[in-house]
């Protein structure tokens, strides 16, 4: 106990497997105890919260805003849909979505290397125009991409080492909706380690340096445009892992799945966590995952009919939206934290507020005084 502590304590990178593990025992003790509906849920909040971690990284710790984070996964669905059209089947899950990572990653960095010169709006206007056009392309290409229907995408069989190990530990059998779920929560998992090692790293903190002031951080020998098109590489790569996770979650990749609505979604889930959150992109998801299906049951049950019941879930939304802008400005996540940063530090303020009979060299340690009481 005491060494995973000192891994706690001094291991940016041991302190996130560490966490990576508790969240794999959650999720599995969760998925064992849902249904099939509810998994299918989960692998939906947990390709919104890839994305929206990556955005994270772009918007909230590099703070360049994007309005077209869903035409970059649409790359990744659209490359998973085509290579699990393989009648052979040879190609594992895995190297699919490794594959539909690179796609993204490739087209990420085109946009970025072209939107590294823009700032604020303008570069909100250039990814809105990525937003808008990229599901045109698969219109274009109907024959390869399936046109307006789109392609449908044949979800392989669960591997046998999944059905044993499931069998083992629970003595029931892994249905694909649960394979799905583990695929995507795994995803996640590995996702946002890396993701977090990053932000601690010195990538992140040449991110935060532009962020906050681009004067300072390119006198301090750091290149503007460098820094912006990693963090647009990083982000794209993530949307690109998430757009393989939605194709195989809904088993279809098609333009209507990919418009602004998707993108807005994903800046909304950045919004309401926390701007800057790993943590926040993941509460963001579960709140846009599993808010609009409440509130929609509850209308139904209070006698509305089904359209009006549907009706209600974006006025609810909106109304959240509304009430986090206004009581937690930054975020669910962000807001918690000031507060209990805030709580800390008044409660470090009274311990160190001495009286009397407090021996000089307890006051030493608040760096107001020296231990003789002469002033610094």
């Amino acid at each position: 106990m005491s060494r995973l502590l000192d891994v706690w304590r001094h291991s940016v990178l041991g302190r996130h497997l560490l966490t990576a593990l508790l969240g794999l025992v959650v999720v599995v003790v969760v998925l064992e105890l849902v249904g099939d509906f509810r998994a299918l849920q989960l692998a939906a909040m947990a390709y919104l919260a890839i994305a929206a971690g990556g955005l994270t990284v772009l918007t909230g710790i590099n703070g360049q805003i994007s309005l077209g984070h869903g035409a970059l996964m649409a790359f990744g669905a659209y490359t998973t849909a085509l290579l699990l059209d393989d009648p052979t089947g040879s190609m594992p899950i895995s190297l699919v979505v490794l594959a539909s990572v690179a796609v993204a990653l490739v087209v990420g960095t085109a946009v970025g290397v072209a939107a590294a010169r823009l700032h604020g709006p303008y570069l909100a206007g250039a990814t809105l125009a990525l937003a808008v056009a990229v599901p045109g392309i698969a219109l274009y290409f109907g024959q390869t991409l399936g046109g307006e229907q789109g392609l449908r995408v044949s979800l392989p069989d669960v591997p046998t080492w999944a059905l044993d190990l499931e069998y083992l530990l629970t003595g029931t059998e892994m249905s694909r909706s649960q394979y799905v779920a583990y695929l995507g929560w795994i995803t996640l998992i590995v996702t946002f380690v890396l993701l977090a090692n990053l932000a601690r790293g010195r990538v992140g903190r040449r991110w935060r340096a532009v962020r906050d002031d681009e004067v300072s951080a390119e006198l301090a020998g750091i290149q503007l445009g460098r820094a912006r098109i990693s963090a647009f590489m990083v982000s794209a790569a993530a949307a690109g892992a998430a757009g393989s996770v939605l194709a195989i979650t809904a088993r279809l990749a098609a333009p209507s799945g990919f418009t602004l609505v998707l993108s807005l979604t994903l800046l909304t889930a950045v919004v309401l966590g926390g701007l800057g959150y790993l943590s926040g992109a993941l509460i963001g998801a579960g709140l846009l995952t599993f808010l609009p299906p409440f509130v929609t049951r509850i209308g139904s049950d209070a006698g509305l009919s089904d359209i009006r019941a549907a009706e209600l879930s974006p006025l609810v939304y909106g109304l959240v939206m509304v009430l986090v802008i206004l009581l937690a400005p930054a975020g669910l996540v962000g807001t918690a934290r000031m507060a209990w940063a805030g709580r800390r530090a008044r409660s470090h303020a009274d311990d160190h507020d001495a009286p009397a009979d407090v021996p000089h060299d307890t006051q030493h340690e608040t760096g107001t005084t020296t231990s003789k009481g002469s002033t610094r």
